[in-house]
C-alpha cells in the first residue's frame, strides 16, 4: 500500500535553528544505532520511520557502522526511503558520519581524508542517495590533524556530498579548532552531536554548550535519556529485555541505590508536571542553551509517539528547576 504521511505533520513539531544557520531541525530527531540492522525486523523499523515523519520528526540520523551489522542501518533506512520516504526527499534531514571502526586495515576508521571520503561515498550507495544533509566526523582522531578532517569534510560539501556537516564527541579544544578551521573555509559547519543527558553533564562542565552558544553552532544531544535510565524502566527492578540486562553500554551494576533513589525523585517531579520522567528529561534537555535537537532512539512506534507528546510541555519554573538540580546533586 502507498504510504501517505499524515497531513497534520508539521502542526504541533517545534523546529529550532541550528546556531545561526539557516538550517532548522526538529526538537526531537529519530537517531538509527540501535534497533535498525540487519538483525532486526524490517517491518517494525519501517513502521517507526513512518511514525516519526507522520509526527513532523524529519531528521534522520545515522553512521556508516550502525546496525549490527555494520553498515546494515543504513541499507535499511535506504529500503525505507526507496518504500516510502523517497517521494518526500526534500523535507528529510539525513545524516551520516564515519570516524569509528568500519572496514578492516589502516583506512577503516578515524580521520583521514581518505577515510572519510570513502566512508561518505559508501553510506551514499547503501541508501542509494546522491548526497547527505549533513556528514560529520563521528570522534577526533588523536593521530590526524584536525586540519586534514576538516578538508575532507570541506570536500564533500564541495563535490556535492553533503550540504552541511558537523563533528561528533570533540571536547571543547578540538572542537573550537574545528569550528576556525571551517569557518576560515566557509565551510556550512552547522553541528556539534555530544552525549549528554541528566546524569551525564560533562560537556556542560568543559564549556561545550558556552561555546557552541558563542560560535553560533547548534548542539544536538545523543543518549538523552541515559540509555533508559531516565524512565520509569527499572524503578521496579531490571527488566529481563532491557539495556542493563543485555549489560551492553548500559551496566547493570551501574544502577545503585543511589541512582535509583535520583530517578524516584526525578518521576515525583515529572507526575507533579503530569509527565513521565522520559518526557520530562527530554524537556529539561531542550531547554538547556546550546541544545537544538534531541536525538532519541527507539524500539517501537509508541515510544516515539510518547516522547513527541512530552513536547506540549517544554517549560520549568524555577522551583522545578530547582527541585531538579537539589536531586541530581
Amino acid at each position: 500500500m502507498l504510504y501517505s504521511p499524515a497531513e497534520n505533520r508539521y502542526d504541533s513539531m517545534p523546529y529550532r535553528r541550528c546556531g545561526r544557520s539557516g538550517l532548522r531541525l526538529p526538537a526531537v530527531s529519530l537517531g538509527l544505532w540501535h534497533n535498525f540492522g540487519s538483525v532486526d525486523v524490517y517491518d517494525n523499523c519501517r513502521a517507526m520511520a513512518r511514525t516519526a515523519f507522520d509526527l513532523g520528526i524529519t531528521h534522520f540520523d545515522l553512521a556508516n557502522n550502525y546496525g549490527p551489522e555494520p553498515g546494515s542501518a543504513e541499507v535499511t533506512f535506504g529500503r525505507i526511503l526507496k518504500q516510502d520516504l523517497m517521494p518526500f526527499r526534500d523535507e528529510l534531514i539525513i545524516s551520516s558520519k564515519a570516524g569509528y571502526l568500519m572496514w578492516p586495515g589502516p583506512y577503516g576508521e578515524w580521520g583521514s581524508r581518505k577515510n572519510l571520503i570513502a566512508s561518505c561515498d559508501q553510506s551514499l550507495k547503501r541508501m542509494g542517495l546522491e548526497y547527505v544533509d549533513i556528514f560529520y566526523h563521528h570522534r577526533p582522531d588523536p593521530d590526524t590533524p584536525v586540519e586534514e578532517s576538516m578538508l575532507a569534510l570541506d570536500q564533500l560539501v564541495r563535490s556535492g556530498k553533503a550540504l552541511y556537516v558537523g563533528i561528533s564527541n570533540y571536547g571543547p579544544e578540538a572542537a573550537k579548532e574545528a569550528i576556525a578551521i571551517l569557518r576560515e573555509l566557509k565551510t556550512p559547519f552547522v553541528l556539534h552531536q555530544i552525549r549528554y543527558n541528566m546524569f551525564d553533564r560533562t560537556h556542560e562542565r568543559q564549556g561545550s554548550f558556552k561555546l557552541l552558544e558563542e560560535q553560533g553552532v547548534g548542539g544536538i544531544v545523543f543518549s538523552p535519556l541515559a540509555q533508559g535510565l531516565l524512565t520509569d524502566r527499572y524503578l521496579a527492578g531490571i527488566p529481563a529485555d532491557s539495556r542493563a540486562s543485555r549489560n551492553g553500554f548500559l551496566k547493570a551494576d551501574s544502577i545503585t541505590e543511589e541512582v535509583l533513589a535520583k530517578i524516584r525523585n526525578l518521576n515525583g517531579v515529572a507526575k507533579s508536571r503530569g509527565q513521565s520522567l522520559a518526557e520530562m528529561a527530554i524537556a529539561w534537555l531542550l531547554n538547556r542553551p546550546g541544545v537544538t535537537s534531541a536525538l532519541i532512539g527507539a524500539s517501537r512506534p509508541q515510544q516515539i509517539r510518547d516522547v513527541v507528546a512530552g513536547l506540549k510541555n517544554l517549560e520549568f519554573s524555577a522551583e522545578e528547576l530547582g527541585k531538579i538540580e537539589m536531586i541530581l546533586g
